[in-house]
């Protein structure tokens, strides 16, 4: 048995990914949060963008130190980001999110369903919390999702549109969808509201059966597709490694959605939920575990040949998750929570602060700061380390 099977040690890790981004993300002067902290040493590289993903992130993760029973000051910080995102990130003309700003100045406007399935999360988790607005502000980002991106022909939502809605991009993919329907779960969770359970199963259902039954696929999941949500094989196959679009298998999404389906188990009595939630994480494991090297591959061909061999550090959170989840109905997967935990501890979480490096080449070998705009302000591994407190701690009792 690893530590992580305990609170304690799960509550540890949380804080400490907490700890390193508060107080220094908190910006008093522009407002919202300053994410762009160097990984290795945690120093500012960038003060001024604020990107939407990151800011919604960071309501997100704030709210889960509220639920945690975290830091004092995590409502302070989490009322402080919903704030920004509800007042410098929204459009009241158009009515969406803009996507990038500088300071409090637009600089993308693209309205983007990924951005705006985080805005429902975080209001969420925030209303969870008991944070000032947030039941508005989860009302405000729904109906954009449904009235703008819903698309009732296909039961899926569509990925990004023009400024003011004048036109909606050809392109569709997998991952706002996932995004969308980790979104509604947390505010079916926060509100009991049955229509966002019912949405988040029917996104569910359509994109991790239907779909690969359709389209052959061997129940494996495809990221990208045409309008008419159909795979499109090509779609950056001369750009290999695209940080958020590459072509092939991505076995961190596998892991992603077997922790949901898990998750919509808990509140669904469908009955092939569990089963197709345990085929993705196998098909996780079996396609994408690099048996030299150790880790979890970024991208894979159908036979779990590597395409790009880096190793994400979201991606094995997702897969923690989605095994403690799995290990409650079985304990086979606690081999594999027990071996993830091990590989996060020696390779991507920073041994001085405990925040996680963000992506290693294949040998871990560290070849850059990994920094950038959409950056990843510790939301995966906070949301996994909260569902593994509930899920496989044997200390339940202890604080």
């Amino acid at each position: 048995m690893t530590i992580y099977r305990t609170r304690v040690a799960l509550r540890h890790q949380f804080r400490d990914v907490l700890n390193f981004y508060y107080p220094d993300c908190l910006d008093t002067r522009i407002g919202g949060y300053v994410a762009q902290l160097d990984e290795r040493d945690g120093h500012v590289y960038d003060e001024r963008t604020r990107h939407l993903v990151a800011t919604a992130r960071g309501v997100h993760n704030f709210s889960l130190g509220v639920l945690a029973d975290g830091p004092h000051w995590c409502r302070h910080a989490a009322e402080h980001g919903l704030r920004f995102l509800s007042t410098a990130h929204w459009d009241p003309a158009t009515e969406g999110y803009d996507w990038l700003l500088d300071g409090r100045t637009p600089t993308d406007r693209t309205r983007y369903c990924y951005g705006h399935a985080f805005a429902l999360l975080a209001s969420a988790r925030a209303l969870q919390a008991g944070i000032p607005g947030a039941r508005a502000e989860l009302e405000r980002a729904f109906a954009v999702l449904e009235d703008r991106f819903w698309e009732p022909t296909h039961e899926l939502y569509a990925d990004q549109a023009a400024p003011d809605w004048t036109r909606v991009d050809p392109y569709r993919g997998q991952n706002a969808n996932m995004h969308a329907c980790e979104a509604l779960l947390a505010a079916y969770e926060a509100t009991d509201d049955e229509r966002y359970l019912d949405r988040a199963y029917t996104v569910a259902d359509r994109f991790t059966r239907q779909l690969t039954r359709t389209h052959d696929l061997d129940g494996l999941l495809w990221e990208h597709y045409t309008e008419s949500w159909e795979p499109d094989r090509s779609h950056n196959a001369d750009n290999p490694r695209h940080q958020f679009r590459p072509p092939g298998f991505q076995p961190g999404h596998h892991a992603e959605w077997a922790k949901l389906l898990a998750l919509l188990a808990d509140h669904h009595s469908a009955d092939w939920l569990l089963s197709r939630a345990r085929e993705l994480f196998d098909a996780a494991v079996e396609l994408g575990w690099d048996d030299e090297f150790s880790g979890l591959y970024y991208t894979v061909e159908a036979d779990g040949t590597p395409i790009v061999p880096d190793k994400y550090g979201w991606a094995h959170a997702e897969a923690i998750g989605a095994s403690a989840l799995l290990s409650r109905e079985d304990e086979t997967y606690l081999s594999w929570y027990d071996r993830l935990w091990e590989y996060a501890e020696s390779h991507l979480i920073n041994p001085r602060y405990g925040n996680w490096y963000e992506r290693l080449p294949r040998g871990h070998d560290r070849d850059g700061p990994n920094r950038g705009t959409a950056v990843e302000p510790g939301y995966h591994p906070l949301t996994n380390c909260w569902l593994a407190m509930d899920a496989v701690a044997d200390d339940a009792g202890e604080k």
